[in-house]
């Protein structure tokens, strides 16, 4: 009754299912936990299950597809898909209450009959960038779901989603993969043994950087990072860690994933202080040299904290990023 395909998460699937079959699944369930764990995954087999030909998601059939392709539909006969869009990196009112997504919208969507033998499923993928408006005209949909009708909120930060929203829904959450399981799927998609070591460091039990540019950037920033620890000048190390204006994520999500980057390389700095070996043991002994140095972290990691949870009003990343290299020497 699951996807072969999908790694990890076997006693929340299980329990998913059993409450579905039961008839005890609530009508809006909050999917909470690190970026890249599978949550999208877990959630969407849920609707494959329905049309899987033999019913169990068997990841073969060609129902099972439909939940495989790349780029994923919009809309399935089950299902409909709602992401955040453009620059911003936003989902705005026009996606819920008008036709930008589906005729009638979002709403009306929900309301209509599903097909024989399945429901409608509406996934909100990072629903922490849902906007005031289009969030408040959920509300009513979210706590009172028409029969038949499910939603999946996916998150990896439920403090930014509104409270409003948070208090309707149940809360589900998931933890990293264990390292066996996600380089399980690495490996499947072509890493190779000689790039475990970093790769796994790197991901820390999620699939954030299964693809290259991605592990690569996150290794460039890292470094980048340490460099400035180190003394060295922002122009000279700050090219990783500065948005770029044509890549297709939002600059203040670029911007987010650089200083969750640099809060890790604190927190072991930290940790090899007090005595304890480093997570990112890749580079170990330059994160024990750093340790050495008369760093102040605490002020980092408060400038750090309290940029990400600004990070919507402060579109601006290169002072952002100066501040944050400043703190550090």
């Amino acid at each position: 009754m699951f996807d072969p395909r999908i790694q990890g998460h076997q006693a929340i699937r299980a329990k998913l299912l059993e409450r579905l079959q039961a008839g005890k699944l609530p009508g809006t369930l909050l999917f909470t936990g690190p970026e890249g764990i599978g949550k999208r995954r877990v959630a969407l087999e849920m609707a494959q299950r329905e049309l899987c030909f033999r019913r169990t998601a068997c990841g073969d059939c060609e129902g099972c597809q439909l939940f495989h392709s790349d780029p994923l539909p919009i809309e399935l006969p089950n299902l409909l898909r709602i992401a955040p869009e453009g620059k911003a990196g936003l989902i705005k009112v026009g996606m819920i209450r008008e036709d930008d997504l589906v005729e009638g919208g979002v709403i009306n969507w929900a309301s209509l009959s599903p097909a024989l033998g399945c429901h409608r499923w509406i996934l909100i993928e990072d629903a922490h960038r849902l906007n005031g408006a289009s969030a408040n005209i959920l509300l009513k949909t979210l706590e009172e779901p028409p029969p038949g009708t499910r939603f999946l909120l996916v998150t990896h930060r439920p403090e930014a989603v509104l409270q409003t929203i948070r208090s309707r829904a149940q809360r589900i959450a998931f933890a990293p993969l264990a390292p066996k399981e996600a380089w399980a799927v690495a490996s499947s998609k072509g890493w190779h043994e000689g790039s475990k070591q970093r790769w796994m460091a790197l991901s820390e039990g999620t699939l954030r950087y299964l693809e290259e540019d991605a592990f690569q950037r996150a290794q460039a920033q890292l470094e980048a990072w340490m460099l400035l620890m180190e003394g060295g000048s922002f122009p000279s190390a700050s090219e990783p860690l500065l948005p770029e204006k044509d890549a297709e994520k939002a600059q203040n999500e670029q911007l987010r994933e650089a200083l969750e980057v640099l809060l890790r390389l604190v927190t072991d700095v930290a940790r090899v202080r007090s005595g304890k070996e480093p997570a990112l043991t890749p580079w170990a002994d330059r994160l024990r040299k750093l340790a050495v140095r008369p760093l102040d972290l605490r002020a980092p990691q408060d400038l750090i904290h309290d940029a990400l949870r600004n990070l919507a009003r402060n579109p601006s990343g290169e002072p952002l990023l100066r501040e944050v290299a400043l703190s550090l020497v």
